[in-house]
C-alpha cells in the first residue's frame, strides 16, 4: 500500500490509480526493470537544495541532471543535492529513497522535467523500495502542479560536454610525465 498520506490525497481527488508490490528496488531503473516499463516512464525522485531551501526535482529514470544547465535556468548559484540526513524527517512514512513526487504534500516546490509531461502514464515509488504507483501523467501534472523545466537534463545517449571530453582524451603517459616530474 502506498504512504498513506499519498493514498488519502489520490482517493480523495477521485484519481485512477494503480499500486504494485515488486522485488525491492532501490533506483528508478530498477524499478523499470522489475515492473517491467521503459525507464522514461518512470520518475526518479531526487531532493535538491536550492538557495537554502529544499525542493524536489522529477525526471525520467534514464536521465540525468545537468547541474549547470539546471543552475542557469533557475537563476540560482546555489544549488545541490540535499543530504538525506536532512530531508528524511519531511517523509516521516517513506523509507529513504522512496519518496513519491508528490513534493506539495511534504511542503516542497516540485521542478519536473518536460520529458516526463510527454508520457501517458508514469510509475514512481510510492514511499517503499518494494511498492509503486502507476498513474495517468495528465492526473500526475494537474495534483502536484509542478515547474516544468525545459533544460537542465542530459537524456540517455547525449553525447557528453566538451570541457569533460577534453580532460579524457590526455595521453596516458602524460599523467605518468607529471607525476614522476613533481617527484623528481
Amino acid at each position: 500500500m502506498p504512504v498513506q498520506q499519498l493514498k488519502e490525497f489520490l482517493d480523495g481527488a477521485g484519481i485512477e490509480y494503480m499500486c504494485l508490490s515488486h522485488p525491492p528496488a532501490f533506483t528508478a531503473q530498477e524499478l523499470a526493470h522489475h515492473v517491467k516499463i521503459a525507464g522514461d516512464r518512470v520518475v526518479k525522485t531526487v531532493i535538491i537544495e536550492l538557495d537554502g531551501k529544499m525542493a524536489m526535482l522529477v525526471m525520467p529514470a534514464t536521465w540525468r541532471i545537468r547541474w549547470d544547465r539546471l543552475s542557469r535556468i533557475l537563476d540560482t548559484d546555489f544549488i545541490d543535492l540535499a543530504d538525506e540526513q536532512e530531508f528524511q524527517d519531511r517523509f516521516p512514512d517513506c523509507e529513504v529513497g522512496a519518496m513519491p513526487p508528490f513534493g506539495n504534500l511534504f511542503g516542497m516546490t516540485v521542478y519536473c522535467a518536460e520529458a516526463l509531461t510527454e508520457q501517458s502514464e508514469l510509475a514512481f515509488a510510492a514511499g517503499s523500495h518494494s511498492e509503486s504507483v502507476h498513474m495517468k501523467t495528465t492526473d500526475f501534472l494537474t495534483l502536484v502542479q509542478p515547474m516544468v523545466l525545459h533544460q537542465g537534463f542530459n537524456k540517455p545517449g547525449a553525447q557528453k560536454p566538451a570541457w569533460l571530453l577534453k580532460s579524457r582524451r590526455r595521453p596516458d603517459n602524460t599523467a605518468e610525465h607529471q607525476v614522476s616530474g613533481m617527484a623528481g
